[in-house]
């Protein structure tokens, strides 16, 4: 996952407006709130752009468009496609989001094995029609061979939750039932990986391609965050408590990662679901704040924590492996500042974000040439985990959720209640 003054008025009337989104009958006022939005931020004029310049219909967008070759070339992952369809919600282009949310569905649907609930990490970017859905792949010099990722090919438990928060804002935004209940068809998939070791929560989720794919018994505090969020919403929405008694789990494994003598949360655990793994990772620090009910109360630890280990002016890094400015994770930090209501550090990190942009108007993943993570790569655990110095979907996505202050978890400009 890699991922504002006059327009202070602007920005606040666009929220306004969206805050009306959810009846069809209402298309101009949805109108009105997309070109304020889009004036406010340009983030949202691209991403709408990317979803207009595709075929009529469901769509799922490249994570990395500019890229031509290898695994990440045509590749649409899920969770950036998630963060596009919430952010295209956000800046008020929910038919634009909805194409996306579409190819979601579709992909629960057509898959061209798995019929249980589950998406993939990772498809072919384009059109979704009629068959089954491709993954990405690339041709193989070197072995003459059609390979496809194994990641991609997989399921990751954070990855199906961020899957349930975009269809979840899409039924909140225009009404419509097929939404929540496809959410609640990942919902039901998902709770397939709750383990019961150690701090309890859910494990990473399954790696590698059918019939058998590898279960990923190590567990994520960011993981965790996301299902917490998801299940609490989904709980809201139809009104069944088992959802709300996933949360808690999920919630309580987070809250057993927090170390108030490091004044942050481990990242999460080993295989053997106990050994904590004390790498920081911005995400894992600030999504919990965004994501769970009260843990907005740990901001100042968190933030002195991260203002002191990964700070990589002007914005963030992404782990205590350093090596340059994650944008994705920037714009995260920046709509947390605006939820805690401190506009002149969020506006701060816009401006850098701002300083990424790609000359399509796109933003790139990191202003480094390659910036570590400090994992090493599932597919080859010889080599790190590092993202590039390419356009990057998520990043622009996040972009503009930290141009509108609007949180994903909850879908407006507020934290869990």
């Amino acid at each position: 996952m890699l991922q504002y003054d006059a327009r202070q008025w602007w920005r606040c009337c666009a929220l306004a407006l969206l805050a009306m989104l959810g009846a069809p009958a209402q298309a101009a006022t949805v109108a009105t709130a997309a070109t304020a939005a889009t004036a406010v931020t340009p983030a949202c004029g691209y991403l709408s752009k990317s979803v207009a310049a595709q075929p009529a219909g469901a769509v799922l967008l490249a994570s990395y468009p500019s890229e031509r070759s290898g695994a990440l070339s045509n590749a649409a992952f899920t969770y950036d496609n998630a963060v596009a369809a919430i952010a295209l919600v956000a800046c008020g282009h929910t038919p634009l989001a909805r194409r996306i949310g579409d190819a979601l569905l579709l992909a629960l649907d057509q898959d061209r094995y798995w019929h249980d609930g589950r998406l993939r990490n990772g498809y072919a970017a384009g059109a979704i029609g009629a068959g089954p859905l491709k993954l990405a792949g690339w041709w193989d010099l070197p072995s003459q061979r059609w390979l496809e990722d194994d990641y991609q090919a997989g399921s990751d438990s954070g990855n199906i939750a961020w899957a349930m928060l975009a269809l979840l804002t899409l039924h909140a935004a225009s009404g419509d039932q097929r939404y929540r209940d496809g959410a609640l068809r990942l919902a039901r998939w998902v709770e397939g990986t709750l383990d019961t070791r150690g701090a309890g929560g859910f494990v990473g989720g399954y790696f590698g391609h059918e019939p058998a794919p590898q279960r990923q018994r190590w567990k994520s505090s960011e993981h965790n965050a996301d299902l917490a969020a998801a299940f609490g919403w989904l709980a809201r929405v139809t009104g069944d408590a088992h959802w709300r008694q996933r949360m808690t789990v999920a919630a309580d494994f987070v809250a057993a990662m927090w170390s108030a003598g490091c004044g942050c949360y481990a990242v999460g655990t080993a295989e053997d679901g106990v050994t904590l793994n004390t790498l920081l990772a911005l995400d894992a620090q600030v999504w919990p704040l965004m994501a769970l009910p009260g843990a907005a109360k740990l901001a100042e630890p968190v933030l002195q924590t991260v203002d002191r280990r990964l700070r990589f002016p002007p914005g963030y890094t992404y782990s205590d492996a350093g090596g340059g400015l994650w944008v994705e994770g920037s714009a995260q930090v920046a709509v947390l500042l605006e939820l805690l209501h401190r506009p002149t550090r969020a506006r701060a990190l816009r401006a850098a974000i701002a300083g990424e942009r790609s000359a399509d108007g796109g933003y790139y993943a990191t202003g480094a040439a390659a910036m570590p993570t400090g994992f090493m790569l599932a597919t080859d655990p010889s080599m790190p985990r590092v993202y590039f110095h390419l356009e990057h979907l998520g990043a622009a996505a996040w972009a503009a959720l930290a141009d509108l202050g609007y949180n994903p978890f909850t879908g407006g400009r507020r934290l869990p209640p």
